[in-house]
């Protein structure tokens, strides 16, 4: 069974002994190096190719906002699952719409960090619809202006099949339940969800819930 490659990013070393426990128990992940900053990280990325990376937001020197762009700007960039304390972290919403896949809290626990590498490695979003609100409703209401008249525009452009998909994956409802609340097939979901990337602009589903409040489809 290949391994999930995971490197870990942060600036605390007693952070990333933990967490390099905790994934290193799992049977089906690796850590296969880590980063104490930012700078270290993309060449880390490039020499590691690791699957998913763990970001620290706060760290010396260059931050995780800069490293997570600098590491989704790289010919077949890896997931990126940001690691915040929540109520602290004030470039999470940034680096989500950067083209991070999602973001684990300090907090959680083994088992809910094992999970999250294994969902972001998979090509889902790692989101929590109760965090995912609170965070972003934080970050967007009090930077609303020239993202909401984009974000509107861009609404302009959905069908109303299509916002009322958005708006189930905005709620955190996988595939499968947004297929059978709308008596569509699970392909069919898939196929809007994609279409619905390109016309809003987002490659992933967080970015696509972060557009959905920013253009009032689902309330903060």
């Amino acid at each position: 069974m290949d391994h999930l490659r995971v490197l870990l990013v942060d600036d605390d070393p007693l952070v990333r002994t933990g967490l390099s426990m905790i994934l290193n128990s799992a049977p089906d992940i690796t850590v296969v190096g880590q980063a104490g900053d930012g700078d270290e990280a993309v060449p880390k990325v490039i020499s590691h190719a690791p699957d998913v990376v763990i970001m620290d937001i706060r760290m010396h020197r260059m931050d995780g906002l800069a490293a997570t762009s600098a590491v989704m700007a790289l010919p077949r960039p890896p997931r990126v699952l940001i690691l915040t304390t929540f109520d602290l972290d004030e470039y999470v919403f940034d680096a989500l719409a950067a083209g991070a896949s999602g973001f684990l809290l300090k907090e959680s626990s083994p088992q809910e960090i094992i999970a999250a590498v294994r969902v972001v490695a998979g090509g889902e979003a790692m989101l929590s619809p109760r965090a995912t609100k609170k965070l972003i409703g934080h970050f967007v209401a009090a930077r609303i202006s020239p993202r909401r008249r984009a974000a509107l525009t861009k609404l302009g452009m959905l069908s109303d099949r299509e916002r009322e998909i958005v708006t189930a994956v905005a709620q955190g409802k996988a595939n499968a339940d947004i297929a059978a609340e709308l008596f569509l097939s699970e392909a069919t979901v898939k196929t809007h969800i994609t279409r619905t990337f390109a016309k809003v602009d987002v490659t992933n589903r967080v970015q696509l819930t972060i557009f959905a409040y920013e253009s009032g489809l689902v309330s903060v």
